[in-house]
């Protein structure tokens, strides 16, 4: 089972990424074609970042993060990461030399405000739809 479940909004535009314990090689390797592919079909997107009980990566993973974060400099324009604890807070500010996006850190209880910022300005789509399986 997948530690990375993907859904796609506003058509593509946004994409919710919520992740679980720790990630690995294999996340990244169901995760970067869905998302490559929404890049190729929208141009930049918006990513809700939503960590629940999230333990960070492992040694493999962290690489895979790392060629996604130059690959895709200039690919997101906003970031809103959701989480709960000091460090994914910290996360939030770390990532801000490997792109280009605005980037918000958001207390789990402020997920609603983390979602409303992420899709403001967006043309609103009821489209949603689960992008690479997951739950």
């Amino acid at each position: 089972m997948s530690n990375v479940e993907l859904k796609q909004e506003c058509q593509g535009k946004v994409l919710h990424v919520r992740v679980t314990e720790k990630l690995t090689r294999e996340d990244y390797e169901h995760f970067m074609p869905a998302f490559e592919a929404l890049v190729e079909r929208h141009g930049k997107l918006r990513v809700l970042f939503q960590m629940d009980d999230f333990h960070g990566w492992s040694a493999g993973a962290l690489w895979e993060d790392i060629k996604l974060d130059f690959k895709h400099f200039n690919d997101i324009e906003r970031i809103a990461m959701v989480g709960d604890k000091a460090w994914e807070k910290g996360m939030s500010v770390f990532c801000k030399p490997f792109t280009t996006a605005t980037i918000r850190y958001f207390d789990h209880d402020h997920l609603d405000e983390a979602r409303q910022w992420i899709h403001e300005g967006v043309e609103a789509g009821k489209e949603e739809a689960r992008v690479g399986g997951g739950p």
